[in-house]
């Protein structure tokens, strides 16, 4: 027979109090506003995905969750702000896979993402529109690789910052072409975008939803999308494949949060949006916009996603030469 002490019992009978209390604590999450930050200004492709994504999930969590913009470092900035969070959930990451596959291998200002941050759940999935300045004299990839042979080092492309997708796409596009094409990099696609259409840059490799109504009206001419397939919302635009560049560049939106953040509450922002992400509203704006939604991936297999996608850029930066900053 077992017997026990008072001290040995009231110490029991204190953690059966205090499980419930600290389970109720837990399963009340949120009890106050969530904030996605963005590591890009206002404007660009993730901050009109985040929030659109923060809206629909708003009444599913029961609180308004908000959309914080902190661009600068190529989303450095704000990675490394939620990395530094406290781990309750009520600062996430929504992030742009160069955020967190290529930033470390490019950026002294990157933190080490693998370690920092939390992989949830994987938000989107899209391409770019290769868009130069209408005033370019060049209709289609040909006729602008033989005005950047023409006049090498003379020809610009604006990107969100060092290691994003639309810089890489166009160094691998430069690659690929034999030309020299000088980079220039923004805090974030917004402005990136707005100096190509008001002339001071040629060319941007842009995610799509802050350009397609900007080459709608005219603002911009699209030459190609760097994906395998083309997009619904640009129709007549070819890939750069199909015009003789052998270049495939995608891209992918995530949420993320602080290291130690409890897993209940991964698990709940994890269901969250995954039901956000099935509604209506969230399809016809990702349609729009000539994004996709991502192949379903579970917690474990979109953190092995990462790891993977983090090792290959590794890789494909180092034998570009792109050097950290």
């Amino acid at each position: 027979m077992i017997t026990l002490s008072r001290r040995q019992a009231l110490a029991l009978g204190g953690g059966a109090v205090l499980m419930p209390s600290a389970l109720h604590a837990q399963a009340a999450w949120p009890a106050q506003p969530v904030t996605f930050v963005v590591g890009y200004s206002a404007g660009g492709g993730a901050d009109i995905v985040a929030r659109e994504l923060a809206h629909l999930m708003t009444p599913l969590l029961g609180q308004q969750v908000i959309v914080d913009n902190k661009g600068g470092a190529a989303g450095a900035i704000g990675a490394r702000f939620v990395s530094n969070a406290k781990p309750d959930g009520y600062t996430l990451f929504y992030a742009v896979g160069t955020n967190i596959v290529t930033n470390p291998h490019v950026l002294k200002a990157s933190i080490d993402t693998l370690k920092g941050l939390v992989p949830i759940i994987q938000t989107t999935d899209y391409q770019y529109v290769l868009a130069v300045n209408p005033s370019v004299p060049a209709n289609n990839v040909q006729e602008l690789i033989a005005l950047a042979k023409k006049e090498p080092g003379k020809l610009t492309f604006s990107s969100s910052g060092v290691g994003g997708n639309n810089h890489l796409a166009g160094a691998l596009f430069a690659e690929a072409a034999g030309i020299d094409i000088t980079h220039a990099p923004y805090k974030g696609t917004g402005p990136a975008l707005m100096d190509v259409i008001s002339g001071v840059i040629t060319m941007n490799f842009s995610s799509l939803p802050p350009a397609v109504s900007q080459i709608k009206a005219g603002r911009l001419k699209a030459l190609a999308v760097t994906g395998t397939k083309r997009v619904s919302a640009l129709p007549d635009v070819p890939t750069l494949k199909e015009q003789g560049v052998d270049v495939a560049v995608n891209g992918w939106h995530g949420l993320f949060a602080p290291p130690k953040t409890p897993e209940a509450i991964l698990d709940r922002v994890y269901k969250e949006a995954a039901v956000a992400m099935k509604e209506a509203k969230y399809t016809e704006a990702l349609a729009k916009d000539g994004l996709d939604l991502p192949p379903p991936r579970p917690r474990a297999e979109f953190a092995k996603y990462v790891e993977d996608e983090h090792a290959f850029w590794g890789k494909k930066l180092k034998a570009l030469n792109i050097q950290a900053e």
